[in-house]
């Protein structure tokens, strides 16, 4: 069994390398069981040193070219030889137990992808409500989180990747056709909650309250719009880290 991870990352150099130091800590939870592993960073067309840092800390670096990142997902995943996929957010921290987790889902034979409940690396009141609420529905109706998710290769091929479209929550979208493709195998989804993925909640620091409120009315009355440009979904694109 060999395990791709993929990393999209776009001007992450402040936190890349920590990221890249956790992930490859975690994947001690496949190793010790006999898995390979490899390590894909998509260098999403950065103007910094993200690059520099993930051939440092012994990754794979594809570059492409267009600053969206489904396709970013896409072109990591493309150059994977793994039999299984798992894709983690460059702000973002999987424990040991985490990917342990994943392989126990893997190893079962029933499962054809999944993703993980959500952390906060700091604290803020209402994003700490809205994450404990989100990590309810995403067990409840089994709704991927981008920052983590893994489905087995072969699967994701046959789906075509992440869409195109969509400049943010391509992963719902994914995880939507994922779970119709698992119903028709037999198989399932599983969100993994005993272990919580730790990810960066910088853009509680970077971006107003206002702000989110309006991505938030944007994206529930208006979701091809808000969702369907570079434009629209600028918190995740502007360059602000």
């Amino acid at each position: 069994m060999r395990i791709s991870i993929v990393i999209p990352a776009f001007n992450e150099e402040k936190l890349l390398g920590e990221s890249l130091r956790q992930i490859k800590s975690a994947a001690s939870a496949f190793t010790k069981i006999g898995w390979e592993t490899e390590l894909i960073v998509c260098d999403n067309n950065s103007t910094d040193r993200t690059a520099e840092i993930a051939r440092m800390e012994g990754g794979i670096v594809v570059f492409e070219p267009i600053n969206q990142i489904a396709r970013a997902r896409n072109s990591g995943a493309a150059t994977a030889t793994g039999d299984w996929l798992v894709f983690v957010d460059a702000d973002s921290h999987p424990s040991t137990e985490l990917f342990g987790e994943a392989a126990d889902a893997i190893r079962s034979g029933k499962c054809l992808g999944g993703s993980a409940t959500m952390q906060l690396d700091e604290k803020y009141f209402v994003a700490g409500i809205i994450t404990h609420l989100w990590n309810l529905t995403s067990r409840w109706k089994k709704i991927f989180a981008g920052a983590f998710v893994f489905c087995e290769t072969n699967a994701f091929r046959k789906l075509g990747g992440f869409s195109h479209d969509l400049f943010c929550a391509e992963e719902l979208e994914f995880g939507q056709r994922l779970k119709k493709l698992a119903k028709e195998t037999g198989k399932h989804l599983v969100i993994l909650h005993r272990h919580p993925l730790l990810t960066s909640a910088r853009k509680m620091r970077l971006y107003s309250p206002l702000n989110h409120l309006w991505f938030l009315f944007r994206a529930i009355f208006d979701t091809r719009r808000a969702m369907g440009s570079r434009e629209s979904a600028y918190m995740w694109y502007d360059g602000k880290r």
